[in-house]
């Protein structure tokens, strides 16, 4: 099941920049067909919401080397005890995962248009991409704003069929935009969670000022000290969470790293 929730004191202002449903109705009243039609068409045109929060620009950050690990084009957090992992699609570094003992969280950023976010329209396509998997799509409005929270269907080390329950999260930015996949018990326990929500809100985007295409992915480099590891070490928790994004993320698993904080 697919479908956004509001909450029970939020009233709907049409128009709003961080409205994504404002313009829905339900099914059976007059005129539903030519109002989802127009919500369709205006979904993807909705400017970035504001980032009180963060996650952050570069241009936003006084000294984005403090407390984080320079990836080249994203400053990652470091946290007390976590593994830092890179993913790889062709030659490219596009993805860093953070582990944090039974908990995951990959951080992918890929420019944007200039006006318009692309989280609105990322969300569906990942819902869409995990219901013909046999999977369960909730969006919620979450820590982060609205997220999906899936049900992913996968298969146990014994063989057998299991259930997996991920979090994304997304947040745009001037001319960026940040997809973060929670897995592990950070999607489930709050606690946990929390912590990794907070890594997402303290990564700083250097989106560069090259020309991109939209949903081009920003490319990431290895830090200076950075250790390699074996292929397959702990790859388990993070697996799974990063093949369904609407074709955002059909990554090849390519040499990783571990930055031990």
């Amino acid at each position: 099941m697919f479908g956004r929730r509001r909450k029970k004191s939020e009233e709907p202002e049409t128009g709003t920049a961080d409205d994504f449903g404002s313009h829905e109705q339900e099914a059976g009243e007059p005129g539903s067909a030519d109002a989802v039609t127009d919500a369709d068409a205006t979904r993807v045109k909705l400017p970035p919401a504001p980032r009180p929060d963060g996650p952050w620009d570069v241009s936003e950050v006084t000294d984005p080397g403090s407390g984080r690990v320079n990836l080249g084009g994203m400053y990652v957090p470091g946290v007390e005890g976590m593994e830092l992992r890179v993913e790889v699609a062709g030659e490219s570094i596009v993805a860093a995962t953070l582990v944090v003992q039974d908990s995951a969280l990959q951080l992918q950023a890929f420019a944007a248009p200039k006006r318009e976010g692309l989280w609105d329209e990322v969300r569906e396509e990942i819902a869409t991409g995990i219901t013909k998997q046999g999977g369960v799509i909730d969006e919620v409005e979450g820590p982060l704003g609205w997220e999906l929270r899936a049900q992913v269907p996968v298969q146990l080390p014994d063989g057998t069929n299991g259930v997996q329950v991920v979090r994304f999260v997304g947040v745009d930015g001037p001319r960026w935009f940040l997809r973060g996949v929670i897995s592990g018990q950070g999607a489930v326990q709050p606690q946990t969670g929390g912590l990794l929500e907070q890594v997402f809100r303290d990564t700083v985007i250097v989106r560069g000022e090259a020309p991109m295409a939209p949903r081009d992915p920003i490319v990431l480099k290895l830090p200076e000290d950075a250790q390699m590891v074996p292929d397959g070490v702990q790859q388990e928790t993070v697996e799974e969470g990063s093949r369904f994004a609407g074709g955002l993320d059909k990554l090849q698993r390519g040499p990783e790293i571990t930055e031990v904080r």
